[in-house]
């Protein structure tokens, strides 16, 4: 895929996420433009005056919400990296109807609007939340997936190709307990809801890496799933606070002990490569799939769970993803 003659679109593109792709795209990819789509125009002036000002970035105030606005903003782009979202789990819960418009309706106009502009391709970033939800964002996740994926049978004869990333929590992004527990240090107390629980865990950098390869890569139908470690919760209180007291609170509305990427009914029809397992669509062969020749089928029964999960990170693994927020947060400028 050549980078260089491609616009690319971001909705939700000021977030942790957005800001850190938009990153490596620009030093390594050189795409010809990059637009970040968000409704925060306060967020967008930050952005730029915080580094984010090159000659082939374009901001674009709108919300996914209104789907002629996100029209007007894919004329002439190439690929489209759905990140916007509502994505705090109590806040959700709250605000049930809210969660529903943004992360339901909000990916059924990116769908639509990316099918009458000629997008070529459209990647939804999605989240192990989804994966047998058991809060609403998790449900409302699930349903922007399967809105992502089946929209390749309205791509019919079309050029636009859908498909998905799937991964766990991204370490020091908004809503991530890395900062919680770094405030929380000074009080010599750190607050976990559940002894046993676990997470599985990634940077903001191989997040953005593997959307970036994922989009390489789909044909259109696929959900690309990465291979990463997991991460006890009381692991990472000691790695950040070794000497503060651990308070058990208990497990809050809609929380898992341990998170899933992969459930045993999808292993059914996901192949395994080399560094992640690639979901195919289980109704509707849209297109020529390859992916059966890259890997390999997974067992009967394969469950991709936090808990099961063959690679762990223990409190010195985690204190080297955890240090860059250290700085950040003696700084002042860790985002919560």
């Amino acid at each position: 895929m050549d980078w260089k003659n491609q616009v690319v679109l971001i909705t939700g593109g000021t977030g942790s996420f957005g800001k850190k792709f938009t990153k490596i795209l620009l030093e390594e990819k050189q795409p010809k433009k990059i637009i970040i789509f968000s409704r925060d125009e306060l967020k967008q002036h930050e952005m730029q005056v915080g580094g984010y000002s090159d000659a082939r970035l374009r901001y674009f105030i709108g919300d996914v919400r209104d789907r002629e606005r996100l029209l007007r903003a894919m004329r002439g782009v190439d690929v489209v990296v759905h990140a916007a979202a509502l994505k705090q789990v109590p806040a959700c819960e709250y605000n049930p109807m809210e969660a529903v418009k943004t992360n339901i309706m909000g990916t059924a106009n990116v769908v639509e609007a990316a099918l009458d502009a000629g997008v070529k391709k459209v990647l939804t970033v999605s989240t192990d939340k989804a994966v047998s939800p058991a809060n609403l964002y998790g449900a409302t996740k699930l349903a922007a997936e399967k809105l992502t994926i089946q929209s390749n049978a309205y791509a019919g004869g079309e050029t636009t190709r859908f498909s998905c990333v799937r991964y766990g929590n991204v370490v020091g992004s908004r809503g991530s307990v890395v900062p919680l527990f770094l405030k929380q240090r000074a009080g010599g107390k750190i607050t976990i809801t559940d002894g046993r629980m676990t997470r599985f865990w990634l940077s903001l950098e191989q997040g953005a890496r593997f959307v970036i390869n994922s989009i390489e890569q789909m044909e259109g139908g696929e959900v690309f799933v990465p291979k990463i470690p997991s991460t006890k919760v009381v692991d990472l209180a000691r790695a950040i606070a070794p000497d503060a007291q651990l308070e058990i609170i208990g497990i809050r509305p809609g929380e898992k002990l341990h998170e899933a990427l992969l459930s045993e009914d999808e292993a059914r029809h996901t192949v395994e490569v080399e560094n992640m397992y690639v979901v195919q669509p289980a109704e509707g062969s849209w297109f020529k799939y390859s992916w059966r020749d890259k890997g390999k089928p997974l067992a009967e029964g394969f469950y991709y769970s936090s808990e099961t999960n063959d690679q762990w990170l223990d409190v010195e693994g985690i204190k080297k993803y955890v240090a860059p927020f250290e700085e950040l947060f003696a700084q002042g400028k860790l985002e919560g």
